[in-house]
């Protein structure tokens, strides 16, 4: 050896005696979020990021994690919530955490916090424990510009709105969401979304939408949600995919065969979904969007109006026969009512029998009525079909994510999906019913959302990429929330690590809120408006 060659080698042995990682994860069974084969592999933490992963550590660490006999994920990424309920009076996220999420995303259904860079800052000046990111809500912004009127945009309409879109896929939108189902995404014609998603693309935003309609006319939804992507050259997200309506059970065939055809044809799109057969949402679901023109004011007027209450009640009964209802009121149970809480936990059908008064769709109707006008509460409708969902989930397109708050423990009747979705894949449909393998799973949860989500440098176990991740026993790994009991953590989730920082240990949250506001990639420090 010269003595070149013997120097240099000193000097490399020298700076190894030095190094040390942050975090070193040992002896756990590592799946990379690739939907690949896992192995037994070690990983160091330099920081925020993934410094090695490998077979033997060629360093000494600060800390060590033995994760023998548990399996090492990345963080779960959540593509669908509604965490802004929550996550300023919860902000470690403990029911999302416990279920190994590492990353939330927000402004889903057309509804986004307004204006984006403001609300990061919020988020930045609160320290939570989860990575946080926002869609600009389609609705939200017509809001701004047209209130809640129930008629095409003008020209000029049009091009303000463009430019709030603009100016929020600036300040980091991921991208444009749309609740069409809801007002005031409703009254909004398929060519006005084409010119803002156009706009969302011109950043590589995507396009999630939750459909006009998930039931009877899903077919009709899903077609535009795909035209929408090819028109306006966008990738588009089906969100919380499901078939409601129990005459509609079987349709996901068909669904998803749409999704293939565009596949095919170059359109990009995908899906999410949460497993569960019941949603959530308010109780408005069951009323008309034509009656909600105008907000809560102008619906009581017309709730009030004999002859429009007529119209009314009978479009209820419509929908709680065979659309959300899922043929009775005993399907529909209030989930979070504060003007009174003596409704929590109960169905339309339970309510109306303590008052001993039968529990019909036409007298459901007029509790729904006494609803809104006490002041709303939101509502779990039991109306989706088993088989819908494990289609649904066996498609390759198909990630998983909540579409649920930030719960406050012990605080009205949730859907249990707040506490238990991406725990119940792992624990039912994985373990138990083998619906999907493991590394299927884990690719829904991590890589598949990051990729579509363009969120950079996570969803994968792999050097240089932020060290989300998410150690469980897939043996125990379960749900425990019920429509019954909700407010049950998830078990067996044993560590979380958010960029570096140990969050959850030994199944236990350490009360670290170490969490980064992910903007998207049209992110500009120098926004300019248009």
């Amino acid at each position: 050896m010269t003595k070149t060659k013997l120097l240099l080698l000193i000097i490399f042995i020298s700076s190894c005696s030095h190094q040390r990682f942050d975090l070193a994860i040992v002896n756990g069974f590592v799946i990379d979020g690739s939907g690949n084969q896992g192995s037994i592999l070690q990983i160091g933490i330099i920081d925020e990021k993934i410094a090695f992963i490998g077979d033997s550590l060629p360093f000494k660490a600060n800390s060590i994690i033995d994760a023998s006999g548990l399996i090492v994920s990345p963080g779960f990424i959540d593509p669908h919530t509604h965490a802004i309920r929550g996550i300023f009076d919860v902000p470690t996220a403990d029911s999302s955490l416990l279920q190994g999420i590492t990353t939330l995303t927000e402004g889903n259904d057309g509804t986004s916090p307004f204006p984006i860079d403001q609300h990061y800052q919020q988020i930045e000046k609160t320290k939570i424990s989860p990575n946080w990111a926002v869609f600009v809500g389609q609705g939200t912004i017509r809001q701004e510009v047209m209130g809640f009127d129930d008629r095409p945009a003008t020209d000029i309409e049009i091009n303000s709105m463009k430019e709030l879109v603009h100016q929020s896929m600036q300040q980091g939108a991921l991208g444009l969401s749309t609740g069409l189902f809801y007002v005031p995404g409703n009254f909004t014609p398929t060519k006005e979304i084409i010119e803002l998603a156009k706009v969302a693309a011109e950043y590589n935003g995507v396009y999630i939408s939750h459909m006009r309609d998930e039931a009877a006319d899903i077919l009709s939804s899903v077609n535009e949600t795909i035209d929408i992507g090819k028109q306006a050259n966008i990738p588009v997200q089906i969100t919380h995919h499901k078939v409601i309506g129990k005459n509609n059970w079987g349709l996901s065939s068909e669904t998803l065969k749409l999704v293939d055809e565009a596949t095919q044809d170059g359109i990009r799109v995908t899906l999410d979904q949460y497993p569960y057969t019941a949603s959530q949402t308010s109780i408005r679901a069951l009323i008309p969007q034509w009656a909600q023109e105008g907000g809560t004011e102008e619906l009581i007027n017309r709730i009030d109006n004999p002859e429009i209450q007529v119209k009314l009640v009978d479009s209820i009964i419509e929908r709680i026969l065979f659309d959300r209802g899922g043929g009775h009121p005993k399907n529909i149970f209030i989930s979070k009512c504060e003007w009174n809480t003596a409704f929590e936990g109960k169905s339309l059908a339970q309510i109306l029998l303590s008052r001993n008064i039968e529990p019909t769709p036409e007298n459901a109707a007029y509790l729904v009525f006494e609803i809104v006008k006490g002041g709303g509460a939101s509502a779990v409708f039991h109306a989706i079909s088993e088989q819908d969902v494990i289609n649904i989930m066996k498609h390759p397109l198909a990630a998983i994510g909540s579409d649920g708050p930030i719960t406050i423990f012990n605080q009205g009747a949730p859907h249990p999906r707040t506490y238990g979705t991406f725990a119940r894949v792992l624990g039912k449909y994985v373990r138990e019913d083998q619906i999907i393998s493991l590394e299927e799973a884990i690719r829904k949860m991590t890589s598949l959302t990051a990729t579509t989500l363009n969120i950079q440098n996570r969803g994968l176990l792999k050097k240089g990429y932020y060290a989300d991740i998410t150690i469980f026993n897939s043996n125990t790994i379960i749900d425990n929330a019920t429509f019954d009991d909700p407010h049950q953590f998830a078990t067996g989730v044993q560590y979380v690590v958010v960029n570096g920082e140990l969050v959850v240990s030994e199944g236990i949250h350490t009360g670290r809120r170490p969490g980064k506001v992910l903007r998207g990639p049209g992110y500009s420090s120098n926004q300019k408006l248009y």
